[in-house]
């Protein structure tokens, strides 16, 4: 990366930041990151990774933007209703940083198509909206060994819990399976507040950005929970399960389709 003019000051407080610094930086500049969905978790996600000085940022999402999604979308402009949301979040991406690589995908994630996108990219962050397309995230990261950083949100808060492939639990180890769509209400149902899909959206890039530049001040493991309406976080050690479908000793992507009345639901498009 050229550290002169313009780049140089752009990152210049990236670069201040002792355990980052140069080296971090360069790191950063060289990674590509997948980021699966371009809704409320992928809003600030995406945003902060290209602020960060990611070199190469992948988008999945094979939704239209609607005017409900406005509460809490922020990478996307009114005027952008009824496009792909995909394409939408690229074009706030470039404005942004002109320099970013993006790909777009304006499509679903499926078990066809996930094994060989997620290889294209350091690592994956799992913005998207329902239990399937979560776990189709989870299985294909253990498969392909790369990194993802998985989180949910509704209401105030939401959880998260970074994967690392072989160093650590998956999803699966926590939750074997889907759960049943009357115990998994969405943000159609229950309603979500904006600024929680930022928070925890946010917390998303950080954990990305510590992984990418090579300073994680701890290993995976840890399912975080933050609730912004009391003010607090707490932190749930998750064991790794040998017998764990997706990362036990035959790591698998389980469940290609999701249960069927998940696939009635307009509102889970997994």
């Amino acid at each position: 990366m050229n550290w002169s003019g313009e780049n140089t000051l752009r990152y210049s407080r990236n670069l201040l930041v002792e355990e980052l610094g140069e080296e971090g930086q360069e790191r950063l500049f060289r990674s590509a990151v997948l980021v699966v969905g371009a809704g409320g978790l992928g809003s600030p996600a995406l945003l902060y990774l290209a602020a960060a000085g990611v070199g190469r940022i992948g988008v999945i999402d094979g939704d239209r933007l609607e005017v409900t999604n406005l509460n809490r979308q922020v990478i996307h402009s009114a005027a952008a209703i009824g496009r792909w949301k995909a394409e939408s979040a690229a074009d706030t991406l470039r404005a942004f940083r002109p320099d970013l690589a993006v790909d777009v995908y304006p499509m679903m994630l499926t078990a066809e198509n996930a094994p060989a996108l997620f290889r294209k990219y350091d690592a994956v962050v799992d913005a998207s909206d329902n239990f399937p397309t979560k776990y189709l995230c989870n299985d294909a990261a253990v498969v392909t060994g790369r990194p993802l950083v998985h989180a949910g949100v509704l209401r105030f808060g939401g959880q998260l819990l970074t994967i690392v492939p072989g160093m650590g639990p998956c999803l699966r180890c926590l939750i074997s399976e889907i759960p049943p769509r009357k115990d998994s209400p969405g943000c159609a149902e229950a309603g979500i507040v904006g600024a929680a899909a930022g928070i925890v959206g946010a917390w998303q890039a950080m954990e990305a950005i510590t992984l990418l530049a090579g300073i994680a001040p701890r290993p995976s493991g840890s399912l975080l929970t933050i609730d912004a309406l009391t003010g607090e976080v707490s932190r749930l050690s998750v064991a790794r399960d040998p017998a764990c479908p997706a990362c036990g000793n035959s790591p698998r992507i389980s469940d290609p389709l999701p249960p069927a009345e998940y696939r009635q639901d307009p509102y889970c498009r997994a």
